[in-house]
């Protein structure tokens, strides 16, 4: 079955990234001249993704507001002539359309794997792709089509991967593999969380994105249950795949790009700084600043 659809996860408070993130959506902090969440919309149109469904709570409008089109204010911009400026708020409309862009309230338990179930509810039980809104990734093919490409090879639930510093694996969820396909596609039989050093049962962190199918979510709806039934705990994505795997096929993909997390202050400083150094304009002005 063709991927078609695909569930932006956008209701978190940004706790790390307060004070900014108080009247601010951390999903519309600027990364290069877009908003974050508008790298991933962009990344999910240019996949062939005709749905998708964006989980927002409450004080999230600016989300609407930007993809909102605007055809009083092109207009304006026409009449003054500034041509360029009213092209570029007009592209950013159309991606509403080109994506088919629904917003949907959060509503269950605490935990990213509530939003996902709200959209699968909306979106009917299809494989759908999962992203997150603070993840930019630069890549020749984007990952949210190497993840399409995965699981038409595969028909399974895939996890998006990438290489990690050993060091690092207590920061990540860490993939069980249990045998490699070549092409960065390996089936895996699960997720340790944040592994020390020493128990990482492989060098590759699991970083934002999946492709959920409707096994994944039935177990998603079983832990809501539960939920509702002890009200302990918190509801997670993770937890779901892993209990899915443990019966079925799970693999995770390789991507080849370069991942750039914006959800803490050090990393969004990074993705900022190397979008800018990227820009035709802007790299040289930055690389002479760092010079002085």
């Amino acid at each position: 079955m063709t991927i078609r659809k695909a569930v932006i996860p956008a209701a978190g408070i940004g706790s790390r990234l307060l004070p900014l993130t108080k009247a601010i959506p951390k999903e519309m902090l600027p990364v290069g001249d877009k908003p974050v969440i508008e790298h991933t919309v962009r990344e999910l149109v240019a996949s062939g993704i005709t749905d998708i469904t964006i989980v927002v709570s409450g004080g999230k409008s600016l989300i609407q507001d930007h993809f909102r089109p605007n055809p009083a204010l092109v207009a304006q911009l026409r009449a003054d002539g500034k041509t360029a400026y009213a092209d570029a708020v007009e592209e950013v409309g159309e991606l509403s359309r080109a994506g088919h862009i629904t917003y949907l309230d959060q509503h269950g338990p605490y935990g990213n794997g509530t939003p996902v179930l709200n959209a699968a509810r909306h979106l009917g039980d299809e494989p759908m792709l999962v992203l997150w809104p603070d993840d930019v990734f630069v890549a020749e093919v984007p990952r949210a089509q190497q993840l399409v490409d995965a699981y038409a090879k595969t028909g399974a639930p895939v996890l998006a991967l990438m290489p990690m510093d050993p060091a690092e694996s207590s920061r990540y969820g860490v993939p069980v593999v249990e045998e490699t396909e070549g092409d960065g596609l390996m089936r895996i039989s699960g997720l340790k969380e944040k592994p020390k050093q020493a128990d990482a049962p492989s060098a590759f962190a699991a970083i934002g994105g999946y492709v959920v199918t409707p096994g994944i979510i039935a177990e998603l709806r079983r832990q809501v249950d539960l939920w509702y039934t002890h009200r302990t705990g918190e509801v997670y994505l993770t937890d779901a795949i892993n209990i899915f795997a443990a019966e079925n096929p799970v693999y995770g993909q390789v991507i080849r790009g370069r991942w750039y997390d914006t959800g803490n202050p050090a990393d969004y400083l990074t993705a900022q700084f190397a979008s800018a150094l990227a820009h035709p304009e802007y790299g040289p002005l930055l690389r002479q600043l760092v010079a002085e």
